[in-house]
């Protein structure tokens, strides 16, 4: 049996949940068992929607209106002991990160991070991470009884859902968290970083925080999130939910367009997942060129405005 952390996000599931689930369920057909999803607290569609993405079956835990990493840990390895679960799928968001080594440790399971692959063997369980700043891919092997499987979110994609509910179950908990949140602060935007199809970054070849307008609008036409470098949210022309790169987010969009970025090694390391990318530099000898799907050599102030016309025009 396969168990499933399905997160949720003010009481709605996220697109890197339906990822998980699915890829659950794929682990589940592929040893001919079940995936079985677990959702905690208030949700606010309902849950044996998840059938769509592969779901037998959803439990649903009530007793907890907030993330509690050690709490929910605890909760999920209680499951997987009942359900002898030989997997656990988390996503790799920030939730997931903090909750997936409380959860390996809980339960005596092993654990694989960063994982870009279904198992190409089950027997032992055996699949492919990525490794060293997403410059290389590990084979991991597992034989452990039971093996937490944490997934880059938007690195696997999303196929389209079907019309299937699962069967789902309503249990009451009783969580004992071991940590209190006195205020939260919680980032603004429209399209959450690491689940962005597109993502429109920029440097301090914007010059100033007050020509970022350029940079949204262009994203505004692409429908697709902003980013920036560390140097920019370091001086405060950004905040720091946008930062990519090595110490701060790590993407895996479609389409990433880098302006005004050198191409430091540290920013590759957190973007280099992007299927496509395009660089806008006035600076021809920028080392982002070298990782680059597409170029430009130019003034980011004379590019813009012309590019998101032209896109303006060809979308409209």
């Amino acid at each position: 049996m396969v168990l499933i952390f399905a997160e949720t996000w003010n009481g709605a599931f996220k697109k890197s949940t339906f990822e998980a689930v699915q890829y659950g369920a794929a682990c589940a057909d592929a040893q001919g068992s079940t995936a079985v999803a677990v959702v905690f607290g208030p949700c606010t569609p309902p849950v044996e929607s998840l059938g769509a993405y592969g779901a037998s079956k959803v439990i649903h835990l009530h007793g907890s209106d907030r993330f509690e990493p050690s709490a929910f840990a605890q909760a999920l390895a209680d499951l997987a002991k009942e359900l002898q679960a030989s997997q656990i799928i988390v996503s790799g968001t920030a939730n997931g990160k903090s909750l997936a080594g409380v959860l390996a440790a809980t339960s005596g399971a092993a654990a694989v991070s960063n994982v870009t692959a279904l198992p190409s063997s089950y027997s032992p369980l055996t699949v492919e991470r990525s490794a060293f700043s997403s410059k290389g891919i590990e084979q991991c092997t597992s034989t452990a009884s039971c093996t937490v499987l944490v997934l880059i979110p938007n690195a696997l994609g999303l196929k389209p859902s079907s019309d299937a509910r699962a069967a789902f179950e309503d249990r009451n908990i009783s969580l004992a968290p071991k940590s209190h949140v006195g205020e939260a602060h919680v980032a603004s935007g429209k399209i959450p970083l690491p689940e962005a199809e597109r993502v429109v970054s920029a440097g301090r070849g914007m010059k100033a925080p007050e020509n970022w307008n350029l940079v949204e609008e262009l994203a505004a036409v692409l429908n697709a999130g902003t980013a920036c470098s560390k140097p920019v949210s370091d001086i405060g022309w950004r905040p720091h939910s946008e930062h990519v790169g090595q110490t701060g987010i790590q993407i895996n969009p479609q389409l990433y367009i880098a302006i005004g970025i050198s191409g430091a090694i540290q920013h590759l390391a957190g973007v280099s997942g992007s299927k496509t990318i395009v660089v806008i530099n006035n600076d021809p000898e920028a080392p982002f060129f070298k990782a680059a799907d597409y170029g430009i050599v130019g003034d980011a102030f004379d590019v813009l405005p012309r590019l998101t016309a032209a896109l303006k025009a060809h979308l409209s």
